[in-house]
């Protein structure tokens, strides 16, 4: 059974930093690109950051981009994502996800990731 579990979330003030962390088990983590969303209450989720399997590439939206670190260790199966310069528009749910298929590259379309995290809050405040 895939379990994916975040941690790290918590209240910061703005132009602060938080590194969350995504331990995975249950799947062959160093052969599963991953992705980090988030979603706000009554907003579709979207997609904030993405790491190929190898950790060799990564991916990010434009409203993160500069600010936010994906990462992993596949020693530990963990991925994480460092976010600085925090806003209080980076309030939200945040989950990691890993994609459908092994070695894919993940992309911005959540239907792409089978595998979903229970979700850790960020809120940051102005």
């Amino acid at each position: 059974q895939v379990q994916l579990q975040e941690s790290g979330g918590g209240l910061v003030q703005a132009g602060g930093s938080l590194r969350l962390s995504c331990a995975a088990s249950g799947l062959s983590f160093g052969s599963y690109g991953m992705g980090w969303f988030r979603q706000v209450p009554g907003k579709e989720r979207e997609f904030v950051a993405s790491i190929t399997f190898s950790g060799q590439n990564s991916y990010y939206s434009d409203s993160v981009k500069g600010r936010f670190t994906a990462s992993r260790d596949n020693a530990k199966n963990t991925v994480y994502l460092q976010m600085s310069s925090l806003k209080p528009e980076d309030t939200a749910v945040y989950s990691c996800a890993a994609a459908r298929r092994i070695y894919d590259t993940p992309g911005t379309n959540s239907r792409e990731y089978a595998y979903w995290g229970q979700g850790t809050q960020v809120t940051v405040s102005s």
